[in-house]
């Protein structure tokens, strides 16, 4: 599904990845841990297109195609899907509109119809009551006035009505307490499939206590240095992550 190849990747020139290697396959939850300023973040930016930050090396395949040479557009249309660290508020947009307009894109990217409010309305109140949000929500403006946990739920709420293939949550577990971090795991959980991929990118390891990774690998400066099973996470958690960087580098095989 997605293959990461040697990336480095700087901005305004300095670099940032030192040459990551990465492959998730369909099914399979990948966690990238580490501290801050390893890199995590400038990853998921670079698979999400971000313009401001430059590929000086390596390759990314997704399902088969170079996703460096496609649009941001482009590679959401794909199945692409990010979650922000930090939602941004859009006045005047509400939560319907937003989620109607962009799913109708991607529909239309697909040679698909687009879907009428009706149908749309019965498929957004499913997946709010997945995601344990209020109906109310619907006509509120996209995270204006929500709390920081209302908008990383609101987050898993548009990512299950879009319905990517690959998604990637940076930091979604950032600044929620333990209600909201269970309500945001049981909606990633239940959007997981054997068809879909998760790329989960966080500094603790209390949200895999909720979401069971497939692998989870640890970036410092720039490059994965360990990979393993959800053990390395309760490692991490008891020994930090000064014990890696004495650690031979690994290359990631998958």
């Amino acid at each position: 599904m997605l293959e990461i190849k040697n990336l480095f990747a700087s901005i305004d020139g300095k670099p940032i990845l030192k040459g990551v290697n990465l492959t998730i396959k369909p099914g399979e939850i990948h966690a990238i841990m580490g501290p801050n300023g390893a890199g995590k973040s400038t990853l998921a930016k670079i698979l999400a297109g971000h313009p401001s930050y430059e590929v000086d090396e390596g390759s990314v395949i997704y399902q088969g195609k170079n996703l460096l040479e496609m649009e941001p557009e482009e590679r959401a249309h794909a199945g692409l899907f990010m979650s922000f660290q930090y939602p941004i508020e859009i006045p005047g947009v509400s939560n319907t509109q937003f989620l109607r307009t962009a799913l109708n894109a991607k529909r239309k990217a697909h040679g698909e119809a687009e879907m009428s409010l009706p149908d749309f309305e019965e498929l957004l109140t499913e997946k709010m009551k997945m995601m344990e949000i209020k109906q109310e929500f619907k006509e509120r403006n996209l995270n204006e006035g929500f709390s920081g946990g209302e908008k990383k739920r609101n987050e898993i709420l548009q990512m299950a009505v879009l319905a990517p293939e690959l998604a990637i949550l940076d930091e979604t577990d950032s600044g929620l307490d333990i209600d909201a971090m269970r309500i945001v795991a049981k909606g990633i959980n239940l959007y997981s499939s054997k068809d879909v991929g998760l790329l989960l990118i966080t500094h603790y390891q209390r949200l895999l206590d909720y979401v069971k990774p497939t692998y989870v690998h640890v970036m410092l400066d720039g490059k994965i240095v360990q990979s393993g099973g959800p053990e390395l996470a309760l490692e991490l958690e008891n020994k930090g992550y000064d014990w890696l960087v004495k650690s031979p580098e690994e290359e990631i095989v998958e």
